[in-house]
């Protein structure tokens, strides 16, 4: 507005605040002679005069005049008024001094006005300034949601949602499920990872209310906007958008229409995963049959082609929150060179790839471990799927990442320890476990050195030290205990088994 030469307007006072008015928007301009104009005025308003409340400060006497003038300046200042206009020579020859001293001291700009300049041109100069910006902003707002609403039209419509929101404000956005998980959209800014910690609380929270509403923060150069989508009782997720300064009308009704179309999308989503992890499970089911070649066709239509052989079958350890690994999986599923396919069978997600080691960073992502079969052909996939799932028994803290071949190293004791075979161990022991400690511990020692000697009796009672019927009497007892005739080899094979899960 000063700037504007045709209003021949000069800055006088308050230059330390003028240069942060000069970038402030201007709500209105006002003009009034009253000494207390403020009732009629709101903050981000320029007010004029030309003066006519001021000869009583000018003749008042220095001190009272300065004292009069700092009380208006200072009724001013603590409305908001962003600056005052003084018209000179109308009816004072010159801006008084006592009101020059008062603005630098409140650091009000005070703006010389030339007297051929009319109060209406400079309020018309700033109504059409206005006028213009809030044309270029609803020009913004309905190109940017043109261009949101025809993202939402594309295959891809959620994840192409929030990038066209995120390049139209020029900010990071991040869209949280209802299940409290982030919603991974390859080529969006990712969320600073220094405030990562405090927003899941705060979207938790915001969850946990199950109550619609909107959060600003803002703090030391941080600065996101929450707000939740869904009705209050049935929350969908919740949308934050990474902003410094607050979003204007214009941004704000954009991230309104971004957070309808999501909600729907949310909704839609929900049925359409339902279907897709039906159809994959029918998939799978043909898969095992040995329908491959059905299969593959009808997977290449809708996804991509299966993995070429051979594969491996994993099956994922852990419990499964929210829609965060299944949207990972689409994608890698979606990929053109065709590397995985996975499903949902009973309680089991079931993954089939080419190389297991991929799917290791997506599961650790989601604190999921995974056990795998050896490489078999899509003929051999029920081979492959027992041989996973004997894997995925071994997955601990420890070792979240199982192949079958590491189990198959161990040979077939190795896998059965695995299999949980120490429990079953124990079953068939408990007889003799549950002898007296001194008992049950010789009676162990026995049965182990006796089968160490292929049942030999003499040599298993030398080491004893022992007799050879002391020998057979306590074997005799514990073929009564157990319940099985251990003259036979099965038995014994059993039993020697049982023994070596127990170390």
């Amino acid at each position: 507005m000063i700037s504007h030469r045709e209003l021949r307007m000069r800055l006088i006072a308050g230059a330390e605040a003028g240069d942060a008015v000069m970038s402030t928007p201007v709500n209105w301009v006002h003009s009034s002679d009253l000494q207390d104009p403020t009732p009629w005025l709101e903050p981000g308003q320029v007010l004029l005069t030309n003066g006519a409340q001021f000869p009583a400060i000018t003749t008042a006497g220095q001190a009272k005049g300065r004292a009069l003038a700092g009380a208006y300046v200072t009724r001013l200042h603590d409305s908001g008024v962003l600056a005052l206009g003084f018209a000179a020579g109308i009816v004072t020859d010159s801006v008084p001094a006592e009101l020059i001293e008062a603005c630098d001291e409140a650091g009000l700009p005070l703006i010389e006005i030339d007297p051929t300049t009319p109060f209406i041109a400079i309020i018309r100069f700033v109504a059409d300034v206005i006028s213009d910006d809030r044309r270029s902003r609803l020009e913004w707002s309905l190109e940017a949601q043109r261009a949101v609403a025809r993202a939402a039209l594309r295959a891809d419509g959620l994840p192409a949602i929030l990038l066209e929101l995120s390049r139209r404000l020029g900010c990071w956005v991040a869209l949280y499920d209802s299940a409290r998980n982030v919603l991974t959209v390859p080529g969006l800014a990712p969320m600073p990872g220094e405030l990562r910690a405090d927003i899941d609380e705060a979207v938790h929270a915001s969850l946990a209310r199950g109550a619609r509403g909107s959060v600003r923060v803002a703090d030391e150069g941080v600065g996101y906007t929450m707000q939740t989508l869904g009705q209050t009782g049935h929350l969908l997720g919740v949308l934050v958008v990474g902003t410094m300064t607050p979003l204007d009308p214009a941004e704000n009704d954009l991230v309104g229409s971004v957070i309808g179309l999501a909600s729907i999308a949310l909704e839609q989503r929900r049925a359409l995963d339902a279907a897709r992890r039906r159809l994959r499970t029918g998939l799978f089911e043909l898969l095992l049959s040995g329908v491959v070649d059905v299969a593959d066709r009808t997977a290449t239509s809708l996804w991509g082609p299966l993995p070429e052989e051979p594969v491996h079958v994993s099956v994922v350890t852990g419990t499964v929150t929210g829609q965060s690994l299944f949207d990972e999986l689409e994608l890698a599923a979606a990929r053109p060179e065709g590397g995985l396919f996975f499903a949902e069978r009973g309680d089991e997600i079931l993954v089939v790839s080419r190389e297991p080691k991929d799917l290791e960073a997506v599961l650790q992502r989601h604190g999921l471990g995974f056990g795998c079969s050896a490489p078999v052909r899509w003929a051999d996939l029920p081979r492959g799927l027992t041989e996973a799932r004997r894997s995925a028994r071994s997955v601990s803290r420890e070792r979240s990442f199982v192949r079958f071949e590491h189990l198959a190293e161990q040979g077939l004791q190795g896998l059965l320890a695995s299999s949980g075979g120490q429990l079953v161990a124990r079953r068939l022991l408990e007889p003799v476990l549950d002898l007296p400690d001194q008992e049950r511990d010789e009676t162990l020692r026995t049965l182990r050195v006796w089968l160490w000697h292929n049942g030999a009796w003499d040599p298993a009672a030398r080491e004893l030290g022992v007799h050879r019927h002391t020998l057979r009497s306590r074997v005799r007892v514990v073929d009564a205990l157990l319940g099985v005739d251990l003259e036979s080899f099965a038995a014994r094979a059993e039993l020697w088994s049982a023994l070596q899960l127990l170390e």
